[in-house]
């Protein structure tokens, strides 16, 4: 039996899945970026107003896709950016929508920073920056990865 195959009752044994140090990669990423994005909303005061909320925006879808390779590490990176702009559509079009819970989540710091504040069409804009520039750097990572190993 291979170790990262399942016995019968369905456990893992014999160590970890050959995609845990994928899910650490994009974890890391994932968490690199979420500081990236408080750098630019706490500290950002100095960058143009539009110039901070596109980097937040972009910054936002990137770490989308990072977690999208955190939940399906093996999955083609074209299915993962692709669910990853879906999610920043999705969130986007439900700034739309309003009622008092929607709302008051939003009104809290965090609600602000995970479902935004209000529609913008330029938003879309920086989701594809984000998900595009992510792309890139995940190409970049496989591949020196795999002439690492």
């Amino acid at each position: 039996m291979n170790a990262s195959q399942p016995d019968h009752g369905g456990r893992v044994t014999g160590g970890p899945a050959p995609e845990s140090p994928r899910r650490i990669v994009y974890l890391a990423l994932t968490i690199a970026t979420v500081a990236a994005g408080l750098l630019v909303h706490l500290r950002g005061a100095g960058l143009d107003p539009t110039a901070r909320d596109v980097a937040g925006d972009a910054l936002w879808a990137a770490m989308i896709v990072w977690l999208t390779g955190v939940g399906a590490p093996r999955a083609p990176r074209l299915f993962r950016c692709a669910a990853a702009g879906a999610v920043c559509v999705a969130v986007e079009l439900s700034q739309l929508i309003h009622g008092p819970f929607l709302d008051a989540i939003r009104g809290t710091e965090p609600g602000r920073l995970v479902l935004g504040s209000g529609f913008d069409l330029r938003d879309f804009g920086a989701y594809a920056l984000g998900v595009g520039a992510a792309a890139l750097l995940d190409a970049v990572i496989v591949r020196l990865t795999a002439s690492a190993g």
